[in-house]
């Protein structure tokens, strides 16, 4: 059966084997700690037990097919299109990665950093600065760093081959008696077309400047997965998989990492990481359907200092990037706004802190006490710190106990 003629096929699968209802209590349970207070997910809620056997029910007998999902844009940290799946469909999501993604892992090279436990962008960030300190034998000789980018990664990723890739790793390592019922689920994911149904949150002229390649709205036919859910992280590490594998083993390039679509390989001779680009190039293209982007390809020796994930890594230092900084400031006064006029409700003070500890949490990780300790104190308003206090050396911010004066009785 060919890829295209794979991908359109519907219910070719036995369900022999059922999925169980507890397995999808436990994802439900994964599922609720993110997005409780979503609409869906309070919708759910109501009669949580009911909605799960209905959705085990429809799953076994093969009748699930994925809901609406909302499409909306996102400004920060870059300019991004989200899809939102049905609360319904994100539990079916966290099923069937809590199924394959120990399988998935296990087939992982280390240095890929997205969407795992215990290797985020700081992870991923701190491994680069290892690898040119071992590269430069600890910054005494020429050591070269070469980053590269793919051109509308999700959007660009082909579903045939996604699925080819998948039906395979589930058909050699998955043994579980709900096997065929893991790749039904797996196909309807891959099938489900969002942007044919999809309600669109927001206003629809923030798409207007968004390039064509990172919106599914001008993906090619079978093409595109949609950014914001749980399986399109996972399945894009699953589809670059055999490129990172091709990387360490074939080109036996020891120093090399990726997160999501952009990665790096470290080598002596700037010479040999420039000869690799155009092989580089055509693994991608004729493997997988991908292209490099052709204006982010940028090949330094260390010293002059190599940005990567939000970072900017120099010998025996490593600090924050200049669009975090900036970001922050901005997140400062967008929530002196909301103060400025009245009280801030229960709601806003708790995006309030939320979009403060997000920024802090990540600037933690760098030598930036004073720079955050500075900023809020000078430009964070009055009436904020009234509401909030500096926990564990700034780094984070914690609402003020708020004491209730008891009147005595008479």
């Amino acid at each position: 059966m060919g890829e295209m003629h794979a991908l359109r096929a519907g219910n070719n699968y036995k369900h022999t084997g059922n999925i169980e209802l507890s397995d999808l209590f436990e994802a439900y349970a994964e599922c609720r700690r993110n997005k409780r207070n979503t609409m869906n997910a309070l919708s759910f809620e109501l009669d949580y037990e009911a909605e799960l056997i209905n959705l085990c029910e429809d799953i076994n007998t093969g009748r699930y097919k994925p809901g609406r999902s909302i499409a909306f844009i996102i400004e920060r940290p870059v300019k991004r299109e989200i899809f939102a799946a049905d609360f319904r469909d994100r539990v079916v999501h966290h099923l069937v990665i809590n199924k394959l993604n120990p399988l998935f892992e296990a087939s992982f090279i280390y240095d890929s950093y997205a969407c795992r436990k215990s290797r985020g962008t700081f992870f991923g960030i701190k491994r680069l600065d290892r690898f040119i300190r071992q590269c430069s034998l600890n910054y005494t000789r020429d050591c070269h760093v070469l980053k590269l980018d793919i051109q509308g990664f999700f959007m660009a990723i082909d579903k045939r081959i996604l699925w080819a890739k998948l039906r395979a790793f589930i058909n050699d390592k998955y043994h579980g008696k709900d096997k065929d019922t893991l790749l039904f689920l797996c196909h309807k994911i891959l099938n489900n077309n969002p942007k044919k149904n999809c309600f669109i949150r927001g206003n629809r002229r923030l798409w207007h400047d968004l390039p064509p390649n990172k919106s599914l709205f001008h993906s090619a036919p079978y093409c595109g997965l949609p950014i914001g859910n749980l399986t399109s992280q996972i399945f894009a590490n699953v589809y670059l998989n055999v490129f990172d594998h091709f990387i360490k083993h074939d080109l036996r390039i020891r120093y090399y990492g990726r997160y999501v679509d952009d990665f790096v390989l470290v080598h002596q001779s700037s010479e040999y990481l420039n000869s690799l680009i155009p092989v580089i190039k055509d693994f991608l293209k004729s493997k997988l359907g991908l292209t490099l982007h052709p204006n982010k390809i940028a090949l330094q020796h260390y010293k002059k200092g190599v940005r990567f994930l939000g970072a900017m890594i120099k010998p025996n230092q490593i600090s924050i990037g200049k669009r975090t900084k900036g970001n922050f400031y901005e997140a400062i006064y967008r929530q002196n706004g909301v103060a400025s006029d009245c009280k801030p409700s229960r709601a806003e003070q708790a995006s309030f802190l939320s979009s403060m500890n997000s920024y802090l949490g990540i600037m933690k990780h760098y030598h930036t006490y004073n720079f955050r300790k500075k900023i809020l104190i000078n430009h964070l308003s009055a009436w904020w710190w009234n509401l909030a206090y500096f926990s564990g050396g700034c780094a984070k911010l914690v609402l003020k106990q708020r004491t209730v004066r008891r009147i005595p009785k008479l």
